[in-house]
């Protein structure tokens, strides 16, 4: 039987949602090991004269625990 784990990361990103979703996994994998998935729980975008200026992810990253 295996144990897992979700903690919540927020990333951002000045590309795309998919990118800020990298690199919040990217982030995370330095210090947490075994990541299974990464589940998006919320995007936002902040906007400014008329225009996204950047990208937001919440994201619920999984990973087994040994």
């Amino acid at each position: 039987m295996s144990v897992l784990k979700v903690i919540e990361v927020l990333a951002n990103s000045d590309k795309s949602w998919e990118d800020a979703t990298r690199k919040a996994v990217k982030e995370a994998s330095k210090s947490v090991k075994n990541i299974k998935s990464a589940y998006i729980n919320e995007q936002s975008a902040v906007v400014k004269d008329g225009g996204v200026t950047e990208f937001r992810v919440n994201v619920k990253i999984t990973f087994e625990v040994n």
